[in-house]
């Protein structure tokens, strides 16, 4: 049997450091194919995927969108054109065994050969799931060993995560899914070469149905890089809020009894209450590596460190843009 081939698609509007760390991270891994949808153009990222072998680029232009959409143009929300650019990959021969819809500050993270976790799969598997850990701020008064990052992650059944968030975030544990300021579900890579198989954000569908019973991949996380600095946090805090993982009408956390704020409620509670600095104490107790913070997680086997090193993997990997 020979080696299944892995690759990734994402839609991404970032500056061309990002793109390529995202990419070199996965050529890195072992990626066959890296592709690359650019929802906004950035012109030194696209002539350096351009010039890989192994990566593919697709600028998201005017006329991409008219050729796409026909009459209805570039869809307003985000979430749409993703879904819609990942489906066009897989159906028009994405070149690997199998495909991961990932976002530009996700990254896989095996810690064992991803090839070999996918042919130990049963034949008849559509899609394997990989689960996420939120990677963490470095605590100022007591940062990481150099080049290493803190991440979190949280329970799998709801039972143990409402516990264990409870237990881990005191003061606003109530609110929040896992701990996670993001997504807990994770992503899936889908199994190439099947008819009728469109790719969301969290899931393959085929034939318009959800696959709902997906392989789990537990030798392998997701490290999100959702809010890994408070600056970084705060650049993208206005667009969550209002069309992104914050946004209104989104579900609020599982709870066993009474009613959870949502993280948008959360959120604009906190700053209609205290402004910027209700943020910054949120942000201190969930989102920063101090001593505390780890050792709470630590107790529930919740604390990882990650050693990306995305500025070597992108100098190799893309030696011209660096």
């Amino acid at each position: 049997m020979s080696t299944p081939t892995w690759g990734l698609v994402a839609t991404i509007k970032a500056d061309s450091t990002d793109i390529l760390n995202f990419a070199a991270h996965h050529l890195d891994l072992g990626a066959h194919r890296v592709h690359i949808y650019l929802d906004e153009d950035a012109p030194a990222a696209r002539e350096a995927l351009i010039g890989h072998p192994k990566c593919r680029v697709v600028l998201c232009d005017e006329g991409y969108w008219k050729r796409r959409a026909k009459r209805k143009g570039r869809p307003a929300k985000h979430q749409p054109r993703q879904t819609m650019n990942a489906t066009h990959c897989y159906n028009r021969n994405p070149q690997v065994d199998w495909l991961a819809h990932l976002d530009v500050d996700e990254f896989l993270w095996p810690t064992a050969s991803l090839p070999d976790q996918l042919a130990a799969l049963p034949d008849d598997t559509l899609s394997a799931r990989v689960r996420p850990i939120e990677a963490l701020a470095p605590d100022p008064a007591d940062p990481p060993p150099e080049g290493q990052i803190w991440a979190k992650s949280c329970a799998r059944h709801l039972g143990p995560r409402r516990d264990e968030t409870n237990a881990i975030y005191p003061t606003y544990g109530d609110h929040l899914n896992g701990g996670f300021l993001s997504h807990v579900a994770g992503k899936v890579l889908v199994r190439t070469g099947h008819e009728g198989v469109s790719l969301r954000i969290h899931n393959a569908f085929q034939h318009g149905e959800k696959d709902n019973a997906p392989a789990l991949l537990p030798e392998t996380q997701l490290v999100h890089m959702h809010g890994h600095d408070w600056d970084h946090w705060q650049k993208y805090y206005r667009f969550r809020l209002a069309q992104g993982s914050y946004r209104d009408g989104l579900k609020a956390a599982p709870m066993a009894d009474g009613v959870a704020l949502t993280m948008n409620q959360l959120f604009t509670l906190l700053e209609d209450e205290g402004g910027e600095d209700a943020l910054r104490a949120f942000y201190t107790e969930v989102c920063t590596a101090t001593p505390d913070l780890r050792a709470r997680l630590a107790r529930f086997d919740h604390l990882h460190a990650i050693r990306l090193n995305l500025t070597g993997k992108r100098t190799k990997h893309f030696p011209e843009s660096s």
